[in-house]
């Protein structure tokens, strides 16, 4: 695709380009359906991913990934900033206890203006903890060298949501990521959702903390078979969500009181600890249930273990799952034949998710929707930083946070337990649009502090070069006509990578 000469001059590119394009320094372009593939493979384009593509074909990108063989090293500045983040590496029970500790020293303080900046004070540290989770994310979704799992952690914390702001969640969001959604993302869907009800975030959020003979909470039960893994209108009924629940009391977190816990020598055996997890069998219901009609004998533990294993073993969650994983990659609507076979995968190989995918991105209908399923906020500000500066690390990832607050789709974000929306309807609105154009222009100009250090009053400029070669090999030659002729009509480099990031054309994958 031509780009006007005014704007080649600007960019430094004309005596390359403005006769036709240096075929040292450029590829033969990738097919459509090779570069409509990687699109959905990843967020979206950078040069890293379409080499390693040239170098291992689809099919050996997709393997690999698959089977988490890509390791690339992260760029030296985004590799100290996530060293650098406390909330990555600190274990969660020195967080939790560090934080229980001050908000007693805060009771403890008499009335008065310091007691008050106190309370400031520890309120900005569950938001930074918070705000350090959502850079953890953000800054491995941009640079991450395996896109599909970075994905997939978006996907599956999307789709197990919690929600930052109740209680002390906001402390736990990073052990979240990193310890409970990151390493099952890939593997087996019971082996993921145990961690998820294992996980304090969980626990928390849905409050089967509270959960305990005698003072039964059917909350977390619920959701885990609406929202999680059955569906609605699966067949499941209101007495199997009680004794789910029943099943679930004594599932929670560990005290961080202090205090010796005390067992009697018939239950202490029944006690089960993981990290912070606490399954407590003084709370515990032992009566016998039955779910989904399958007797469980009141044991323990190992009920839990029991019921995970026969919600996931039933056909409504394969469907259910894969249908979510159908509309967040393919369409809002995918081709049943699709989810149907993705489904019979996942019951021939007890929910194993990386099989799953396999039948997803070798299918047909990956492609025959391709240009035509709307990315959602953070698939937009993530492929779009990938793009603009293409692997270049960013010094400050605070505005791709603020970009995805003023879209409405904050990690963490979400109040209610479903998560965000997969299809358009949620993110297709004049409002939405007008925003995603002002970011566009923020990230196609480069005045946006993705380069100014957080505290920094300087602000250092980060303007993007779009056309590079992996712009000629993977995106310009599969522009719409109606895309070329607006580029064309740029009278800056700015304006022109303005109408490129907020065009049709990259606003679909």
């Amino acid at each position: 695709m031509p780009v006007p000469g005014a704007v080649l001059r600007c960019l430094g590119l004309s005596a390359c380009l403005a006769g036709g394009l240096c075929t040292s320094a450029v590829a033969a372009p990738l097919s459509p359906a090779d570069s409509a593939w990687l699109r959905r493979d990843g967020f979206d384009l950078d040069a890293a991913n379409v080499a390693r593509f040239r170098a291992m074909g689809r099919a050996g990108l997709l393997e690999a990934q698959l089977a988490e063989r890509i390791h690339d090293a992260w760029p030296p500045g985004i590799d100290a900033q996530l060293h650098a983040l406390p909330m990555l590496t600190q274990p969660l029970q020195a967080t939790l206890l560090a934080f229980k500790q001050g908000q007693e020293q805060l009771q403890a303080m008499p009335d008065g203006d310091a007691k008050v900046e106190a309370r400031k004070a520890q309120q900005q540290q569950l938001n930074d903890a918070a705000d350090q989770a959502r850079q953890i994310i953000l800054l491995r979704a941009v640079y991450g060298s395996n896109q599909l799992k970075e994905q997939m952690v978006g996907f599956w914390l999307n789709h197990f949501s919690v929600f930052a702001g109740k209680g002390a969640v906001r402390l736990m969001v990073a052990d979240y990521e990193e310890r409970v959604i990151r390493p099952h993302a890939l593997g087996k869907f019971k082996d993921l959702l145990l961690a998820t009800l294992k996980s304090p975030a969980m626990l928390e959020f849905l409050d089967n903390a509270q959960n305990a003979r005698g003072k039964v909470n059917e909350n977390y039960a619920r959701e885990l078979m609406e929202l999680h893994t059955l569906g609605v209108g699966s067949g499941y009924t209101q007495q199997d969500v009680q004794q789910l629940a029943l099943i679930l009391t004594g599932a929670g977190v560990l005290p961080l009181d202090g205090r010796e816990q005390k067992f009697g020598p018939r239950v202490a055996p029944l006690v089960v600890r993981d990290g912070m997890f606490q399954f407590n069998p003084n709370r515990h219901d032992f009566s016998d249930k039955v779910l989904l009609g399958e007797p469980i004998q009141g044991t323990g533990f190992d009920e839990i273990t029991r019921a995970v294993n026969l919600i996931t073993r039933q056909k409504a969650c394969a469907q259910f799952i894969s249908r979510k994983l159908a509309q967040y990659f393919v369409a809002d609507q995918p081709p049943q034949s699709l989810v149907d076979r993705m489904s019979a995968t996942f019951q021939r190989s007890d929910g194993d998710i990386a099989q799953v995918l396999r039948t997803l991105f070798d299918s047909p209908e990956l492609l025959q929707s391709a240009g035509k399923k709307f990315k959602d906020p953070t698939q937009f500000v993530v492929s779009a930083v990938r793009l603009a500066y293409d692997g270049k690390p960013i010094a400050n990832p605070r505005p791709m946070l603020n970009w995805l607050n003023q879209l409405g789709e904050p990690l963490f974000g979400r109040q209610t337990p479903d998560g965000w929306p997969l299809d358009a309807t949620g993110w297709a609105s004049s409002g939405q649009m007008s925003k995603r154009f002002e970011i566009a222009r923020a990230i196609g100009s480069g005045y946006n502090r993705l380069f100014t250090p957080e505290g920094s009053d300087k602000a250092q400029g980060g303007f993007p070069m779009i056309t590079t070669p992996l712009y000629y090999e993977a995106i310009g030659p599969h522009l719409s006509a109606a895309t070329t002729a607006a580029l064309n009509q740029a009278t800056s480099p700015q304006e022109w990578n303005t109408f490129l990031l907020s065009s049709p054309d990259f606003n679909n994958r």
